[in-house]
């Protein structure tokens, strides 16, 4: 019995030294990050919202890169299409092209060294960001889940898609599998540079922001938009200014809706505004856990006339929330307390009625192949639902 007792001591112990970590590690980033604010840009976007369209026109443009690649990923796999992926990069580096690869620690960590000399071997310069340092559980669960690319300072891709056979319809338990992804020319693509210099800049300790090579003049494109990049602060400022700033509709897609009190506050008095609010989630869930911690927040919207979908034709990995379709937001934050309080991320706010209207053809479908949740559903959950929902509770700060 006193084993038993030490153990769960210990747990607790454990469970507290682990709490103050993430406690610290909030605040002292809060207390260095200092929010950047991009002005309003005019671009060219097409949108890719199926990987098997994505990744042979990506994969084109860097075939026919002439300068310098810099492309961020939170994961790149060990399969073929990474394989393919990371092939085109050694070979354009031989050819002189200079090839900048930044990769998340943990989200990429299918990279390994054979694979990294390989890359380092062809004169591809490489990297990892986010690696582990103190306080270390804190750091353990930043992520940065950006994924940029620029292309000889002209052409730009961000969006929610990763690197790997997952996203070409490769797992069978998640295929088909559905995301939002853009390309783009014009203006913005040089704030895309900088956050990528950036990044390669904390990573490496190299800057190289000063370099007008890497920032071509631009031409004018047609949609004016405005880029938000965060750092596990001001993206719940930023999404509360979107929902209270709504007059008649609300529209979020995302693959985890684990939203923060703060924000379901704001989504309550957009209610209360008769905002009409719509979700677009997954059937399938990619991890553990974050279906169920969706739940109580599903409830309390359902119950207040919101409607929630949840997408049966495959995974949904897309990340959008449009308001009156006047503003768009996508890019690659979920809609969850990871995104908002942890990760590095980077937002499209798209001000351009044409760009809107693209978009929400695309979501139309994809609602096409939804069901509605209904409370009979939320109110009435299996045993073992409940018991999810409750350990979902205890780890939604992580989720």
């Amino acid at each position: 019995m006193q084993i038993f007792w030490t153990i769960i001591c210990i747990l607790l112990l454990l469970i507290i030294l682990l709490y103050i970590d993430l406690i610290v590690g909030k605040a002292l980033t809060k207390r260095k990050v200092t929010r950047r604010n991009y002005p309003f840009r005019h671009s060219d976007f097409h949108i890719f919202n199926d990987g098997k369209d994505l990744f042979p026109d990506l994969f084109h443009e860097l075939e026919e890169a002439e300068n310098h690649i810099h492309i961020l990923f939170y994961t790149v796999k060990a399969d073929t299409i990474s394989n393919q992926f990371l092939s085109i990069l050694e070979r354009k580096a031989q050819e002189g092209v200079e090839v900048r690869l930044l990769l998340d620690w943990l989200g990429s960590f299918q990279v390994r060294k054979k694979i990294r000399n390989k890359l380092k071997e062809a004169g591809v310069q490489f990297s990892y960001c986010n690696t582990p340092k103190m306080p270390l559980f804190y750091t353990l669960q930043v992520r940065n889940h950006r994924k940029i690319t620029i292309i000889d300072g002209k052409i730009g891709y961000v969006g929610g898609f990763n690197v790997g056979k997952d996203y070409i319809h490769g797992n069978l338990k998640l295929s088909p599998w559905r995301d939002y992804h853009f390309k783009m020319t014009g203006e913005g693509v040089d704030d895309l540079q900088r956050e990528f210099l950036l990044d390669w800049s904390a990573a490496t300790k190299t800057n190289l922001l000063q370099n007008p090579v890497y920032f071509p003049e631009q031409p004018k494109g047609h949609s004016r938009h405005q880029f938000i990049p965060t750092q596990g602060v001001y993206l719940e400022d930023v999404l509360c200014g979107l929902i209270r700033n709504a007059r008649k509709t609300l529209f979020i897609g995302t693959p985890y809706f684990i939203p923060s009190k703060r924000i379901m506050e704001e989504l309550s008095l957009a209610q209360d505004r008769n905002v009409a609010i719509t979700l677009l989630l997954p059937t399938k869930p990619d991890h553990p856990l974050v279906k169920e911690a969706s739940f109580r927040y599903l409830r309390t919207l359902l119950k207040r006339g919101a409607k929630a979908y949840h997408y049966k034709h495959g995974f949904f990995h897309g990340k959008i929330i449009t308001a009156d379709d006047e503003i768009c937001f996508i890019g690659t934050a979920n809609f969850d307390k990871r995104s908002i309080f942890l990760n590095h991320e980077i937002i499209c706010c798209v001000f351009d009625s044409s760009f809107i209207a693209r978009m929400n053809n695309i979501v139309r479908q994809d609602l096409s192949f939804s069901e509605e949740y209904t409370l009979k559903f939320l109110l009435k959950p299996k045993f073992k639902t409940v018991l999810l929902e409750y350990l979902a509770r205890l780890f939604a700060p992580l989720l």
